[in-house]
């Protein structure tokens, strides 16, 4: 059972209970990016039966008419393992979301986000992305991140590509050589994306940042440019934020909540409150019930 201060940021262990979260969020007109966690398998069975979970998932997501899609991580189904493992599961994931029985009301499949990992992974996730995006006419989205000194000029590869890409900043610790480690020098990457995405991506952009100067500035390139797009967020972080911008009649963009789930959720739970000064505070207070 996860405990209460673990579960403000992760949603619960089954299914059910990640998918129940999502309706009392569309109620709110927030909806939702489920992720199992689970990463980096060094066999296939769990790899595997991750797989076999979102293929269920994206069926439970259309079967419920709720607004949700999927987020996977290519180490969690198998790229650790092997190329041609996280390549089969990733297949059997995208199809099952594209087949009828993960068709909506709107007739479209259940959206599939494939997250980005350490840079050893980028390559990978980058081909993976291009490949199912022109099969799905771009049901698919692909996360690029801000600190890495590549990132611009992967934008102008993924500009023309249908389908979505997620910009955030960066969560990893990677080498000095390939990456931006000052705060401000991430943030003006992050600007400098941005200001790219919104001038160039024809299918949406999406803002994955919780820093509300980005926000504002995302909001500022969509008038200027028109360009559709969505915020989102972490479950438990700024959740206040999340449904006033989803209530705010003045901010034309998609609300989404990034919502993990999962038996795995200590690890997850614990990175959260490590990254965050306000994380820390908030369960240490529900630790000392204040």
């Amino acid at each position: 059972m996860i405990p209460p201060i673990a579960s403000n940021f992760v949603a619960g262990e089954t299914p059910e209970a990640a998918l129940a979260h999502v309706e009392s969020l569309n109620d709110r007109g927030v909806a939702g990016i489920l992720n199992l966690l689970g990463e980096h398998y060094a066999e296939r069975p769990p790899a595997d039966a991750d797989a076999d979970a979102y293929v269920d998932l994206v069926e439970s997501i259309a079967d419920r008419g709720i607004d949700a899609c999927v987020s996977v991580k290519s180490s969690q189904i198998g790229l650790d393992i092997g190329d041609d493992v996280f390549q089969e599961n990733l297949a059997r994931i995208v199809d099952a979301a594209n087949a009828p029985a993960a068709t909506g009301p709107d007739g479209t499949g259940t959206f599939v986000w494939i997250d980005m990992e350490d840079h050893e992974t980028t390559d990978v996730t980058l081909d993976a992305f291009e490949r199912h995006a022109i099969e799905t006419d771009g049901n698919v989205g692909v996360c690029v991140q801000a600190n890495l000194k590549r990132t611009r000029e992967d934008l102008e590869r993924l500009a023309d590509l249908p389908g979505k890409v997620r910009l955030v900043k960066g969560a990893y610790d990677e080498p000095a050589a390939i990456s931006y480690k000052k705060k401000a020098r991430v943030d003006e990457s992050y600007r400098d994306c941005l200001a790219y995405m919104f001038e160039t991506f024809d299918d949406g952009v999406a803002v994955g940042s919780h820093d509300p100067a980005m926000i504002e500035y995302a909001s500022e390139l969509h008038a200027e440019h028109g360009t559709p797009y969505e915020v989102q967020m972490l479950m438990g972080v700024r959740e206040a934020a999340q449904f006033d911008l989803a209530a705010d009649p003045d901010v034309d963009a998609e609300v989404y909540q990034y919502i993990p789930y999962g038996s795995k959720w200590f690890s997850y739970f614990y990175r959260r409150i490590r990254e965050r000064k306000s994380n820390a505070l908030f369960a240490l207070r529900a630790i000392v019930g204040r």
